[in-house]
């Protein structure tokens, strides 16, 4: 399986057999999304930064409300969670997408609001990839975020939803949630796994936005 990082919360897989699947297609947020074909399109939630899904090529099944799916031979469920603290009161719900690709379970949080909660962790499951917000404001901060991946385990987390260079939402770099995690982390621009090279501790990768 391939995994490429398009920005913000925007993630895009191939699986072996060439069934793609793209996360969170975001509108204006200070640079452009890229013209992409998919096959499967997720939303976690309706906010601008997460459902430009006009910009996104192909005939692709819309995945966008809490359930369990089967598209084209890859198993999706989502599941509600909120965007805030206080229970959806600020910004509403948000959705927790979890999808197997490949044999390798992936599961992607959206704009988690939540810290951590037996409810939230019941719906990740036990991922062996974790897409997990960091940059606070909107979403859990890095501290959260670092809580969680401690709590789930993954074999391997990747941080999102964190400020860069002309980005022009307000939230914070990845800093905090990499010093939270003891500053152990590799960059990559583009990530390819199977279930036999998953690693045994958790490595936390962070991922270059093509």
């Amino acid at each position: 399986m391939e995994i490429n990082y398009i920005g913000h919360s925007c993630f895009f897989f191939r699986s072996e057999s060439g069934t793609s699947l793209l996360t969170d297609p975001y509108g204006d947020i200070g640079f452009s999304f890229p013209r992409l074909k998919a096959d499967i399109v997720t939303v976690s939630h309706g906010h601008y930064d997460h459902c430009n899904v006009e910009a996104v090529d192909g005939a692709f099944s819309l995945l966008r409300k809490a359930g369990k799916f089967n598209v084209r031979g890859i198993e999706v469920c989502a599941s509600d969670s909120f965007h805030d603290d206080a229970h959806g009161s600020k910004r509403g719900k948000n959705l927790i997408f979890s999808f197997e690709m490949d044999g390798i379970r992936i599961c992607h949080l959206g704009d988690l609001g939540q810290k951590l909660e037996s409810s939230v962790l019941k719906a990740i499951g036990k991922p062996d990839v974790l897409l997990i917000p960091v940059g606070g404001h909107y979403t859990i901060d890095g501290i959260a975020a670092a809580e969680y991946v401690r709590a789930v385990s993954p074999a391997i987390a990747i941080p999102m939803h964190y400020y860069v260079e002309d980005l022009t939402v307000d939230i914070a770099n990845e800093s905090s949630f990499l010093k939270a995690v003891g500053d152990k982390y590799s960059v990559r621009k583009e990530l390819v796994i199977s279930k036999n090279t998953l690693p045994s501790e958790t490595q936390i990768i962070v991922m270059e936005r093509i």
